[in-house]
C-alpha cells in the first residue's frame, strides 16, 4: 500500500493505529450494516472493519450517481447489475501510489534501515519483505530496487523475497504486469529507471529477473493470516481507514508476522501511540518502528462469523452452517470450481482464484466462456461425459504453460446428483502436482544416470564399492532435496491461502491549500483597494529605487499608468516632477529609517498646469532600503 504517501485522512480527529481508547460510537445505521453484510456474503469483500464515515460517504456517492434514495434500493441495484459492484469497489478502494512516494521516508529506509537489516543477517540468510496494500505495485518494485542497490542484483535475486498483497484484484492485475507509462516514473531518477525498467513503445516494464522475486496476491489484512517470519513489513496509509478495533487486530497480526528486532514502516497518517512495549520508534517523523524482543501471548485473533440479532434460532443455525461451509470450501488447499446443471459457474474457491486469475465477478458466467474450460486441458467434453455417464473422471498431469514456466495438475471432474436423473452440479478440483512431476522426472533422470554408472563400474569390486558409496550419497541428497521441496510446497500452499487483499488510499491537503490561497487573494485585494482609494499619489520604491507600486492618485497627478512605470528606475522616469530634487530627502529617510519631509517642489501635473507638490518620504518596512512617497498638490489639500 503502498504506497506511499504523506496524506492524511479526511475524517478529522480519527484515532491512530494502535490507540486503545476512543469516544463512544454514534448510533449504528442498520441499513448500512445490512448492505455491508450483503456485500460480504455475496462478493467476499468484508468492509465491516472500515470507518463508517468513510464507507457511508463513498457508498452514498454511488447511490447519488445511480439515483437511489436508501440502502435497500441500492442493494436491489447491486443484485441486478454486476457492473455496479465493480464501480462501487473502485470507489471505496482508491489506489493512489507512485515510485518512492514520500521521498524523505524512503531515503531513511535506504540509508539506515536496510543496511542495518542486512548487517544483522548472515551472508546467505533469506530476506523476507511484505508490502501490505501494494495497490498497482509501485511500492513493491521500489522495495526491490532498494535491496538490489544495497546488495547488488545477483545477491538480491538469491536472497530477497518480496510479498505484495492487496484486496483489489484489478490493481493486482496491473501490479503483476509491472508496466507503467513514462509519467508514472517521473519521481524515479533517470539512471534508476534505465537500470531497472525496459522501455517498450510508450511504456516501461520492470526487469523480468527481479520481477520474479516479487510475489503478488490477494490478501485481507483484517481477516487473513499474516505472512510470517518477516524482516521488513511496509503498510503505508492503509490503517487509517479502519476503525479502532480493526486497527488493533491488524497491529497484532503485524507484530506476530515480524521477527524480533525487525522493522515496520507505516505511512505519515499513522502512528503506534500505545504499543511502546511491542514496538520502539526508529524514526517518529518517518514512521519507522522496530519490533521489540519477546513474543505475543496470542498470535492473532480470529474473526468469528457474525449472526445478526433478531433472526430465529433455526435460521441463525442455517446461516452459520452455510457461512462456515462457504469459508471451509474457500479455504480448501486445492483449487476448485463448481458448475450448475446449465454449465454456469457457481463457486470459485480462493486457491482457484489465485492459480487461474479468476475473480468473484466470474461467478454467474458460462464455464465454456472461460479460459479454464480448455486450458490446461479440454474440460468441456469431459464434463459432458462425466454428467451423462454419472461417474467421476480423472485427468493426471495436465500441462499448463505460463510464459516460460510449466505447471502440472491432476484434475477430478465429479458430477453431483440429488436423486435420479442427470446430476444437478459438477465439482472440478485441480491438484497442483508440478513439484511431484518435476521430482519424478529428476528421480528418473538420476536413476538412469546411476544405472549407466553402475554398468560402467562393474569391472572390479573396488570400483563397485566406490560406486555404491557415491550412490548412497546421492540418495541421501535426493532425500534432503525431497524434504526441502516438500517444505517449499507447504509454504507455497500456505502463502496462496494467505495472499488476499488490503487497500491503500491517500488523501491530500488540497482543501487547506485552497483556503490559504483564498485568504491571500482577499488580503491582496484589500491592500490594493486601500492604496487605490488614497486620493494623494502613493509611490513605493524598492531599495534600488525601482517603482514597485503606483496608485490611482499618482496616475491622476502625473498621467503615467502603472504598466509604464512599474519596474522602472524612479530617477529615470520623465514626468512633471523633477525627481533629482528628491534624492536628498530619500537618502535622509533611508539613512535614518524615519519619516522625512514634507518638502515642497514646483512641478507640472498631467494636464500641464504648474503646481506646488508636497512630498513626504517614509521608510518601507516590507523592503529593506525601500521607501514610500506621498505626493499631494497643495492646491487640492493642506500639504500636511
Amino acid at each position: 500500500m503502498s504506497e506511499s504517501s504523506g496524506a492524511g485522512t479526511d475524517e478529522g480527529a480519527e484515532p491512530r493505529a494502535g490507540q486503545s481508547e476512543r469516544a463512544p460510537d454514534p448510533a449504528v445505521d442498520q441499513g448500512l450494516e445490512d448492505l455491508l453484510g450483503f456485500i460480504r456474503d455475496s462478493r467476499g469483500f468484508d468492509f465491516t472493519g472500515y470507518k463508517r464515515s468513510t464507507l457511508g460517504r463513498r457508498i452514498r456517492k454511488r447511490m447519488d450517481d445511480v439515483g437511489t434514495r436508501d440502502y435497500a434500493d441500492y442493494r436491489d441495484v447491486l443484485e441486478t447489475d454486476a457492473v455496479e459492484f465493480r464501480t462501487l469497489f473502485n470507489t471505496i478502494l482508491i489506489n493512489v501510489t507512485s515510485m518512492f512516494r514520500d521521498p524523505e521516508a524512503w531515503e531513511l529506509l535506504q540509508r539506515e534501515v536496510v543496511p542495518e537489516l542486512i548487517a544483522d543477517l548472515g551472508a546467505d540468510d533469506e530476506i523476507r519483505v511484505w508490502s501490505a496494500g501494494c495497490s498497482s505495485g509501485e511500492e513493491a518494485y521500489s522495495l526491490a530496487i532498494i535491496f538490489a542497490e544495497a546488495l547488488g542484483i545477483e545477491e538480491s535475486l538469491n536472497r530477497v523475497k518480496i510479498y505484495a498483497t492487496d484486496v483489489d484484484e484489478e490493481a493486482l492485475r496491473d501490479a503483476r504486469a509491472g508496466q507503467y507509462p513514462e509519467k508514472s516514473l517521473e519521481s524515479l531518477a533517470v539512471e534508476l529507471r534505465d537500470k531497472y525498467f525496459e522501455q517498450h513503445d510508450n511504456h516501461y516494464v520492470f526487469r523480468p529477473d527481479l520481477r520474479r522475486r516479487v510475489i503478488f496476491g490477494r490478501h485481507d489484512i483484517t481477516r487473513d493470516a499474516p505472512i510470517s517470519r518477516l524482516d521488513l513489513l511496509v503498510c503505508r496509509n492503509a490503517l487509517m481507514y479502519f476503525n479502532v478495533e480493526a486497527q488493533a487486530q491488524i497491529v497484532d497480526r503485524f507484530h506476530f508476522a515480524l521477527r524480533e528486532g525487525r522493522y515496520l514502516f507505516l505511512g505519515k497518517a499513522e502512528m503506534l501511540l500505545n504499543d511502546g512495549e511491542r514496538f520502539e520508534a526508529v524514526s517518529i517523523r518517518q514512521r519507522v518502528f522496530r519490533r521489540r524482543p519477546g513474543g505475543s501471548a496470542a498470535p492473532y485473533p480470529s474473526i468469528p462469523v457474525k449472526i445478526r440479532p433478531g433472526v430465529g434460532i433455526e435460521m441463525q443455525a442455517a446461516t452459520r452452517t452455510r457461512q462456515l461451509r462457504d469459508l471451509i470450501l474457500d479455504a480448501a488447499p486445492g483449487a476448485a470450481v463448481a458448475l450448475d446443471g446449465d454449465g454456469i459457474l457457481v463457486m470459485i474457491n480462493n486457491e482457484a482464484r489465485s492459480q487461474f486469475g479468476l475473480t468473484t465477478h466470474d461467478v454467474g458466467r458460462p464455464f465454456q466462456d472461460l479460459e479454464l474450460s480448455y486450458r490446461p486441458t479440454e474440460l468441456r467434453s469431459l464434463i459432458d461425459q462425466a454428467v451423462h455417464e454419472r461417474r467421476t473422471l480423472r485427468v493426471n498431469g495436465a500441462e499448463r504453460r505460463i510464459g516460460t514456466e510449466i505447471q502440472y495438475f491432476d484434475i477430478v471432474i465429479q458430477p453431483i446428483a440429488s436423486g435420479p436423473g442427470l446430476p444437478v452440479a459438477t465439482n472440478i478440483t485441480f491438484t497442483d502436482v508440478t513439484l511431484a512431476m518435476q521430482l519424478k522426472a529428476e528421480v528418473k533422470r538420476v536413476r538412469e544416470d546411476l544405472e549407466t554408472a553402475y554398468e560402467e563400474l562393474q569391472s572390479t569390486n573396488e570400483e563397485l564399492e566406490t560406486t555404491n558409496e557415491e550412490l548412497q550419497s546421492s540418495i541421501e541428497e535426493l532425500e534432503t532435496t525431497n524434504e526441502e521441496l516438500q517444505s517449499t510446497n507447504e509454504e507455497l500452499e500456505t502463502t496462496n491461502e494467505e495472499l488476499q487483499s488490503g487497500n491503500e488510499e491517500l488523501e491530500t491537503m488540497n482543501d487547506e491549500m485552497r483556503l490559504r490561497t483564498t485568504d491571500l487573494d482577499e488580503a491582496r485585494a484589500f491592500l490594493e483597494g486601500v492604496v487605490s482609494s488614497i486620493a494623494a499619489g502613493v509611490v513605493v520604491l524598492s531599495a534600488d529605487m525601482r517603482a514597485k507600486s503606483w496608485n490611482r492618485g499618482a496616475v491622476d497627478l502625473w498621467g503615467l499608468r502603472p504598466d509604464e512605470v512599474l519596474g522602472e528606475h524612479f530617477f529615470a522616469l520623465d514626468f512633471g516632477l523633477p525627481t533629482d530634487d528628491l534624492r536628498g530627502i530619500i537618502q535622509e529617510c533611508v539613512a535614518s529609517g524615519k519619516r522625512a519631509g514634507p518638502v515642497t517642489i514646483p512641478a507640472v501635473n498631467r494636464i500641464g498646469r504648474r503646481i506646488n507638490c508636497s512630498i513626504i518620504c517614509s521608510p518601507f518596512d516590507g523592503h529593506n532600503g525601500g521607501v514610500v512617497l506621498l505626493m499631494e498638490d497643495l492646491a487640492n489639500g493642506d500639504g500636511s
